[in-house]
């Protein structure tokens, strides 16, 4: 699977963001989807989920209210919009895809994507 991001930047603070993630490889709808992010200095971690069949999403708690992650299974791609965002939110941020089909699992295996900067000024 290739998972190609895009859309990261420099923001301010309150602003808005949308990042996108084109997936080519295998059937997209058959696989859940979400967004990781690593800061200098610290260890990727988790920022939102959707499942396979968009039904139901997850989000760090961090993120939770202001980021909303989306789906088209018709265009391969996830989105993640990111609203009012902080200067704590600046990282690398990774697309990710699960591993298994039709899993429910919340991107316990994933195959990653290349990174796209995400820089917010206060």
């Amino acid at each position: 699977v290739q998972l190609q991001a895009y859309g990261g930047g420099l923001v301010q603070a309150g602003g808005s963001l949308r990042l996108s993630c084109a997936a080519s490889g295998r059937t997209f709808s058959m696989y859940s989807m979400g967004w990781f992010r690593q800061a200098p200095g610290k260890e990727r971690e988790f920022v939102a989920a959707i499942l396979w069949s968009g039904s139901s999403t997850r989000y760090a708690e961090s993120v939770k209210g202001r980021f909303t992650i989306s789906r088209d299974n018709a265009k391969n791609t996830v989105a993640l919009q990111m609203n009012s965002p902080k200067p704590e939110d600046t990282a690398v941020y990774y697309c990710a895809a699960d591993q298994n089909p039709y899993g429910n699992t919340w991107l316990a295996n994933v195959y990653w994507g290349q990174g796209t900067q995400v820089t917010v000024s206060s």
